[in-house]
C-alpha cells in the first residue's frame, strides 16, 4: 500500500511502517484506513510479534496531517475524524498478538498517542518524544491519553501531558514511556535482538501471556474513557482558540 508498508518476516515479525516520509508520517484518512486493513492482515498471519514503526530515521510519526486537518471547524466533524483513528488506536491496545512500537524518529501529538496503544516502546537515541496536544488548544483526541495513564506510573504520564514538552530517549527510559534504547548501528537489527527472546518462544505461549496481560484492565472502563475524551478533545477542535494555533503552526513551520 502507497502510505503504510506491510511486511511479513519468517523470523516471526509482522512490521507495519507509514510511509509518508516527506511530511513526517503524518497521520491522513488514507493511513487510517490501510493501518486498520493491514492489522487484519497481521490478525491472522503467523506472526508472533507486530511491530508498528515510521519509514526513515527522522519521524515515527508526527500525529494528524494538519495540511488536512486543519480545514475540520466544528465539532461534529472532528468527532467523526478522531473516533475513526480512536478505532484503530482501541484496537491495537487490545490486539491480541504482543505489538511494539519501534521509534525509529520523533513521536508528537498523535504519534505519541500511536506509541501508547502499543503494549512496549523501544527507541533510537535521537528520537523525542511529545504529548504537546495542549500547545493546540486542545487535548489528546484519539484516546492516547487514556492509554497513558495505563502504560506507566500516571504522575508521570500526568505530567507528559499537562507539560505538552518534548522529552528525549533517555528521560523516556527513566520514566517508563520506553523499556529500551537501542544503540546499535542499524535500528532494525537492534529491534529484532530486542524481540529476539521474545521469537523464541511458541506463539500460544505470547498469546497467552497477552491474554493475562489484557485480564488486568477494565477493557469496557478503557473503551468508554478513551470515548470521552474523543468527545471533549472534538469540543475543543472547534474553539478560536485551537484554529488560530493551528493557523500559527502552519505559519511557522512554512518559515523553517
Amino acid at each position: 500500500m502507497a502510505n503504510v508498508q506491510l511486511e511479513q518476516n519468517e523470523n516471526g515479525v509482522t512490521w507495519i511502517r507509514i510511509n509518508r516520509e516527506e511530511i513526517r508520517n503524518a497521520v491522513n484518512f488514507e493511513v487510517m484506513e490501510e493501518l486498520d486493513e493491514l492489522l487484519t492482515i497481521a490478525e491472522g498471519d503467523e506472526s508472533k510479534v507486530v511491530i508498528i514503526s515510521g519509514v526513515g530515521k527522522k519521524s515515527f510519526c508526527s500525529g494528524g496531517d494538519l495540511s488536512v486537518f486543519q480545514h475540520i471547524m466544528n465539532e461534529e466533524d472532528a468527532g467523526s475524524m478522531l473516533k475513526r483513528m480512536g478505532v484503530i488506536l482501541e484496537r491495537i491496545a487490545f490486539f491480541p498478538k504482543i505489538t511494539i512500537a519501534a521509534l525509529n524518529g520523533t513521536a508528537v501529538g498523535g504519534g505519541a498517542e500511536l506509541a501508547s496503544a502499543c503494549d512496549l516502546r523501544i527507541a533510537a537515541p535521537h528520537i523525542r518524544v511529545g504529548f504537546v496536544q495542549a500547545n493546540l488548544a486542545i487535548t489528546t483526541g484519539w484516546g492516547g491519553g487514556t492509554l497513558l495513564l495505563e502504560r506507566m506510573a500516571k504522575s508521570e504520564a500526568l505530567q507528559m501531558l499537562l507539560s505538552a514538552q518534548m522529552y528525549s530517549a533517555g528521560e523516556l527510559l527513566r520514566n517508563g514511556f520506553v523499556q529500551k534504547v537501542i544503540t546499535k548501528d542499524s535500528f532494525e537489527d537492534g529491534v529484532m535482538d530486542y524481540a529476539a527472546p521474545f521469537l523464541s518462544k511458541s506463539q500460544m505461549v505470547l498469546q497467552a501471556y497477552k491474554r493475562r496481560f489484557m485480564d488486568r484492565i477494565n477493557q469496557e472502563r478503557i473503551h468508554m474513557n478513551m470515548q470521552k475524551e474523543i468527545r471533549e478533545c472534538a469540543k475543543l477542535w472547534e474553539t478560536e482558540e485551537h484554529h488560530e494555533a493551528v493557523r500559527a503552526f502552519l505559519q511557522r513551520s512554512k518559515n523553517i
